[in-house]
């Protein structure tokens, strides 16, 4: 814009449209009207042309620069936006398959308009999608292996972040009791076989976890529910690591009955009582649901290194 102040010294400064917020690119061009004009402005204000020039082109640099921004800005919001997405739709599909999970990071929300803020969330995020595409691959190949015991009947679920092979108790002992019933012995064997003939699963360290239901135990040598709940455990345990194949017994010694021929070094047993029901303890049928023995899968160092970084993104 030129112009001559009240004083009648001229003036010549840059005035965008009202309608427009980003001013395009732009240079001086010379007309052939105009250069007398320009130079009277420019010797009025005390700047030259070339200096005009300059703090334009400086001006349209700002200006491009500003754009370049806001278009990088756009597009790692886009990434964001489908990597927050994906860790959510992960997120779901684990939970739905037992794993609790904790996301302790900012969300979208929280983050201010800035690039390197944007950056990192987006590291975050991606970082927190490949953690849990391991971990949701690790499940489901750990339940393809297990499936063959689903066919048996029984229950293969995730509780507390771990998978649980589920043995009801009524199929092991009689009620009150810890020697193995022959019933069960038949599940064991079938359950060894399906982890022996597994390179991974025989490489895999198991917790043998016995449990009651609520009914204070008022006789025999265990004292307590976490006694019986440990002892029926040890003796699953005993079983499993048994040999499974024994040679002949010599004249006048006693039969040795095959085990699950497991190795001694991956399995452990503990006793819980009555402290971790799966159901309420309210009604016959559920507290012999809560008469079980587990055989929980225990996580390695790999997967438990994935669910403790996800709790410090």
């Amino acid at each position: 814009m030129l112009g001559v102040s009240a004083s009648g010294a001229a003036f010549f400064r840059l005035q965008p449209a009202q309608d427009e917020t980003i001013v395009q690119p732009m240079r001086i061009r010379h007309v052939s009207w105009g250069l007398p004009v320009l130079a009277w402005a420019a010797l009025g204000c005390g700047h030259s042309e070339a200096e005009w020039q300059a703090q334009l082109d400086k001006y349209n640099q700002q200006v491009m620069q500003t754009q370049q921004r806001d278009k990088k800005i756009a597009g790692l919001q886009q990434e964001l936006d489908a990597a927050k997405q994906r860790v959510s739709a992960l997120e779901q599909e684990l939970q739905a398959m037992g794993m609790g999970l904790e996301s302790k990071g900012k969300t979208i929300e929280a983050l201010n308009a800035n690039l390197a803020e944007m950056k990192k969330a987006l590291e975050d995020y991606k970082a927190r999608a490949r953690t849990l595409e391991l971990i949701k691959a690790r499940m489901i190949e750990l339940r393809r292996k297990l499936d063959a015991l689903v066919k048996l009947g029984l229950k293969v679920n995730i509780r507390k972040n771990r998978m649980v092979i589920s043995l009801p108790g009524d199929i092991l002992f009689d009620t009150g009791k810890t020697d193995l019933k022959e019933e069960g012995k038949q599940v064991l064997l079938k359950v060894a076989e399906v982890v022996r003939n597994d390179a991974t699963l025989r490489e895999r360290d198991f917790q043998v976890a016995g449990h009651t239901d609520n009914a204070p135990l008022t006789h025999g040598p265990y004292v307590d529910n976490w006694g019986l709940s440990l002892m029926r455990a040890r003796q699953v345990l005993v079983f499993l690591i048994a040999p499974d194949k024994v040679a002949k017994p010599k004249p006048g010694f006693p039969k040795t009955e095959p085990g699950g021929g497991l190795a001694v070094s991956h399995w452990s047993a503990a006793g819980y009582g009555e402290t971790d029901p799966i159901v309420p303890n309210d009604a016959p049928a559920n507290m012999g649901k809560n008469r079980r023995v587990e055989l929980v899968v225990v996580p390695n160092v790999e997967e438990m290194l994935d669910l403790k970084s996800l709790t410090q993104m």
